[in-house]
C-alpha cells in the first residue's frame, strides 16, 4: 500500500505541475487578454492550453483513486506539494526567483506533511 501512495502522490503531483506551469505559458501566450473571440482563439490555438486540461483532468481522476485508500488528513496536505514543485520548476523554466520566504513556505508544506504521514502511521487503527 505503501507504494501505492507514493506513485499516486507523485502521480497527482505531476499532473497538478503540469496544469500550472502549462497555464502559465498558455497565458503568456494570450497576452492582452480582451473579451473577445479573437483572444479566444488565440488562447485555444496555443497547445499549451491543452496540457492544462489534461493536467486538471488526471489530477482530478488521480485524486479519486488516492481519496479510496489514503487518509484523508495526509492525502490533502500532499495534494499540496505542487506548490513547491511549481516554484522550483517556475524558477528554472522562467527564470523566477524566490526568497527567504518561499524557501520557508516550502519547508513547512514539506514538514506539515511529514507530520501528518508521521501521526497517521503511529494512529492505531479503529476498529
Amino acid at each position: 500500500m505503501r507504494r501505492f501512495y507514493l506513485w499516486g502522490f507523485a502521480l497527482l503531483m505531476a499532473f497538478d505541475t503540469l496544469a500550472q506551469v502549462s497555464f502559465k505559458i498558455a497565458g503568456a501566450h494570450a497576452f492582452p487578454p480582451q473579451a473577445s473571440l479573437d483572444w479566444l482563439a488565440r488562447l485555444f490555438g496555443q497547445p499549451w492550453i491543452y496540457g492544462a486540461l489534461a493536467g486538471y483532468i488526471g489530477a482530478f481522476f488521480t485524486w479519486m483513486g488516492l481519496l479510496k485508500h489514503a487518509p484523508i488528513g495526509p492525502a490533502f496536505a500532499a495534494s499540496h506539494l505542487e506548490v513547491v514543485s511549481v516554484l522550483i520548476l517556475s524558477a528554472w523554466l522562467f527564470g523566477e526567483r524566490f526568497g527567504g520566504l518561499q524557501i520557508a513556505g516550502a519547508i513547512a508544506i514539506v514538514a506539515g506533511i511529514v507530520c501528518l504521514a508521521l501521526g497517521e502511521r503511529d494512529e492505531p487503527a479503529a476498529s
